[in-house]
């Protein structure tokens, strides 16, 4: 197209300040002339604008009127004049001085320039905008006129910006006159480029299947923003394009995948389409079609791709939505991983990762790891694509966090956790790494998995983490004290020295204070599983010897609570770590998972014969008032730890004493309220406190 160009259009109502290009308007070679809200530079217009437009207007009707306001016909004057004087006889009722439109108009068109001229008066200020843009509505009565009117550049985006005007009577000729050029298929292109979508929907709901088929292809290619993408799905246009999915022709299939995958990257549009039914007759397509494109294959599975990537979304607002329902779609979507390149490949993991986190996602990954999906996810960690490596690493996180299973044991070695590792010191993808991590913390944990775990370097990665914990991301510091769990159990006191030696435990202890509530829950997890073996580890203290022994020795060392001498690194004691009063902290943390992690810990000190001890170092650091406010809290779990801890604490009298009155209104509420069991711990407790008779009915 040519004609004056349009650059930049500022203004609300009507045409404001823009540029124009082209010569039309006193353009140089290309360059762009500035049109203030007063007109266009008057001199470059009287050169080549003005007085040529005038003598056009003139010579298409033959000069047959007078000049309304009998300016000077060089300049803008005399264009409103006989612009003003056209538009009342020709677009006007008629009559005796009317003239023929269809003559007038073939008359303007067949004269060089006239209707670009005209076309680009429509960037002048309102008033000029308004006259020009109801000569053109007049003029597009006539076919050869409508061709150049639409041919015109800039001229369909000038009257989509018009269209928006606050003026309803330019806005409605603007709309008007965009409907009459809606006959030629390229115009309507041209206004789906500038978001005016309207003729291009209506064709492709209405038109032939051919029709269709283009308008489908349009909007695939369109360059299209997300509001655009999102305004297109608010009409009937899904309707179209999943019937188009439908039909038995491979070109209008492959029009409408296009266009769905398109529209599908935005997610409000997502939940639309799974809406229509799209995504099984994708699956359809994909499957028992039996595309041989690997093009399209790669759109299909792009689509379906987008689309699981807002199941939960649509789950939450509709119910279950229909998705991999059965173990054979399953397989048949996995088995594309080995049949495709890297893009297919990603797609299809990215959308496995997105349907294991749906309602039916348990489904899938008991049928993923039924179908040795597992050997293809070790492979695909070791993929020289760093995406596909990327989402097989958090596939395979996935599919570990449903606990044991001998899958793993199979198909994981040596080789492949050092790759974890590998990629948890070298991976830019920070959910990658965390992933990796993720995977070397769910793994069985049988004792051969473990030492292979620790030969191939990952507890070192753990603590290096956890010791430089500001530069590392909160994700990755909550990885990393999930993972170090793995290596603390208590069924392995030698695997706790092990890390214990590695100056870890006053490391995570500051976490306690600065980490976030998961970091915080794992880091009591692994405290408790330390000071589980305290008491037995504890060295005793042996019997003064004589008198002088007696006189030399030095002073008592033994812990206040355990049965001997007590270190961090031999026998993980809480209280020479001073974790008390951090762990203490955590049970005001409003997350039961860190709350409840916190208190078993704690509770590791007052375990059978350390009860009257342990509640002494409990109460200095004031445990016992904050178990008794654990009482109400709304987690029932909590609730019963802390009566059960406070049944066994309250049988020492200084105790019961102290905390009868703070303790017996949350105990009632309890015998009213709770569980059966509950209500029979509670009522014991009251028992202690003399507030109940210990024959009671709720014994």
């Amino acid at each position: 197209m040519d004609g004056c160009g349009m650059g930049s259009v500022d203004g609300g109502g009507g045409v404001g300040r823009l540029c124009v290009w082209g010569s039309g308007v006193g353009g140089v070679d290309g360059m762009p002339v500035e049109l203030d809200d007063d007109g266009v530079d008057e001199g470059a217009w009287g050169e080549c604008g003005g007085s040529e437009l005038v003598g056009v207007v003139e010579g298409g009707v033959g000069g047959n009127w007078s000049r309304g306001g009998g300016g000077d016909v060089g300049g803008w004057g005399g264009v409103r004049g006989v612009g003003g004087d056209f538009v009342r006889q020709v677009g006007g009722s008629g009559g005796e001085e009317g003239w023929e439109v269809g003559s007038v108009g073939e008359n303007i068109a067949k004269t060089d320039n006239a209707i670009k001229l005209i076309v680009c008066s429509l960037a002048r200020n309102i008033e000029e905008s308004k006259l020009a843009l109801h000569l053109l509505l007049v003029l597009s009565d006539n076919d050869m006129a409508r061709n150049i009117i639409g041919n015109s550049q800039g001229c369909i985006l000038l009257l989509v910006t018009i269209s928006g005007s606050d003026d309803p009577q330019v806005a409605s000729d603007a709309k008007q006159l965009l409907e009459t050029l809606s006959f030629l298929h390229e115009n309507i292109v041209q206004m789906a480029k500038v978001n005016y979508f309207g003729p291009l929907l209506h064709l492709l709901s209405t038109g032939s299947e051919s029709v269709q088929q283009m308008m489908a292809e349009t909007l695939a290619e369109l360059e299209m923003t997300d509001h655009g993408k999102v305004m297109v799905c608010t009409t009937g246009t899904l309707e179209s394009l999943v019937a188009m999915l439908s039909h038995i022709d491979i070109h209008m299939k492959t029009a409408a995948i296009l266009a769905l995958e398109k529209l599908s990257s935005v997610p409000e549009n997502r939940v639309k389409i799974i809406k229509h039914g799209a995504s099984e007759i994708l699956f359809g397509i994909l499957f028992r079609d039996s595309l041989s494109i690997p093009t399209l294959v790669e759109k299909v599975v792009g689509t379906i791709m987008n689309l699981a990537l807002s199941l939960n979304l649509c789950e939450s607002d509709h119910g279950e939505v229909p998705f991999l329902e059965s173990e054979e779609d399953v397989f048949k979507l996995f088995s594309l991983i080995s049949l495709n390149g890297p893009n297919v490949q990603q797609n299809v993991l990215r959308t496995f990762i997105a349907a294991c986190q749906s309602s039916s996602g348990l489904n899938i990954r008991n049928t993923l790891r039924k179908i040795s999906s597992v050997q293809v996810l070790v492979q695909l960690c070791e993929h020289e694509n760093q995406n596909v490596r990327s989402n097989a690493v958090k596939l395979f996180s996935t599919l570990t966090k449903d606990g044991d299973d001998e899958t793993f044991i199979e198909h994981v070695g040596v080789k492949y956790i050092e790759t974890l590792v590998k990629i948890i010191k070298t991976s830019d993808d920070i959910e990658e790494s965390v992933a990796a991590m993720e995977i070397i913390s769910n793994l069985p944990k049988y004792p051969q998995m473990t030492r292979g775990i620790l030969d191939a370097g990952a507890l070192q990665v753990i603590i290096s983490i956890l010791s430089n914990r500001f530069q590392k991301t909160e994700l990755m510091i909550d990885s990393a004290s999930g993972a170090l769990c793995r290596f603390t159990h208590s069924t392995n006191q030698e695997l706790q020295k092990e890390v214990a030696e590695t100056g870890i435990i006053p490391i995570i202890i500051k976490l306690l204070d600065t980490g976030s509530t998961k970091t915080k829950q794992n880091i009591a997890i692994s405290l408790k599983h330390f000071s589980e073996n305290s008491n037995t580890l504890s060295v005793p203290v042996g019997p003064k010897k004589n008198f002088f022994s007696c006189c030399m020795s030095s002073p008592d060392t033994s812990c206040v609570v355990h049965a001997g001498t007590c270190a961090i690194e031999s026998s993980f004691c809480l209280i020479e770590a001073n974790a008390i009063i951090p762990l203490a902290k955590v049970l005001d943390e409003p997350d039961f998972g860190a709350c409840e992690a916190a208190l078993d810990a704690l509770l590791t000190l007052v375990e059978g014969e350390l009860l009257q001890k342990g509640s002494k170092v409990l109460e200095g650091c004031d445990v016992i008032v904050k178990i008794v406010k654990l009482l109400s809290s709304p987690c029932v779990k909590l609730q019963e730890k802390a009566l059960v801890s406070l049944e066994r604490i309250f049988r020492l009298v200084e105790y019961k004493q102290k905390y009868k009155t703070l303790a017996q209104m949350p105990l009632v509420e309890i015998t009213q309220r709770g569980n059966s069991g509950m209500k029979s711990v509670a009522a014991k407790i009251l028992a202690h406190l003399n507030v109940l008779n210990e024959q009671s009915s709720f014994f």
